[in-house]
């Protein structure tokens, strides 16, 4: 596993630490240089096999939970905004079921999340600025048949507390 890829604490989580690279800056041009980065590369080994792509954007304080997949990995990544990701790991064969785990993310902290089959997941939006999330996903969505089961986001077998998040 590469340097910056960690385990995260729920099993099967993995984490990518992104680096960040600042354009240099424009003497001529009174503007703030940009920056890049790259999220996903092939030999990451996060991604088993590519499925669909997805953006979604939502404002402070917006709650996006609970959902897990049977079939399906996501991969998210936090472009800008911040929030905090939720994860609890409800699979009966994980040596870390029953554990929750909470990752932060977005503008100069950067991160791609790997969120695999089964781990129940969402986030809430911390920042006055909106949340602009990546998400690509191992399988692709099907309307008639999804591959997405939702949970209370205030599901008592979670307990997870959502005012306790800064």
């Amino acid at each position: 596993m590469k340097d910056n890829i960690k385990p995260g604490k729920i099993d099967g989580v993995l984490i990518k630490e992104l680096k960040v690279w600042k354009d240099k800056p424009d003497l001529e041009q009174d503007i703030e240089p940009g920056i890049f980065m790259e999220v996903l590369r092939d030999d990451d080994e996060m991604l088993k096999k590519f499925g669909q792509s997805n953006f979604t954007i939502a404002h402070k304080g917006t709650i996006k939970a609970f959902h897990w997949h049977k079939e399906q990995d996501d991969l998210w990544f936090l472009a800008t905004g911040r929030a905090a990701i939720v994860l609890y790991d409800q699979r009966e064969d994980s040596p870390t079921k029953g554990a929750t785990e909470v990752i932060y993310g977005g503008t100069d902290d950067y991160k791609l999340v790997l969120i695999p089959v089964g781990v129940v997941h969402g986030y809430k939006v911390l920042s006055d600025d909106p949340c602009l999330l990546f998400y690509h996903v191992t399988k692709h969505y099907v309307a008639n048949n999804p591959d997405e089961l939702r949970i209370d986001p205030f599901d008592k077998k979670i307990g997870f507390d959502w005012e306790k998040l800064k």
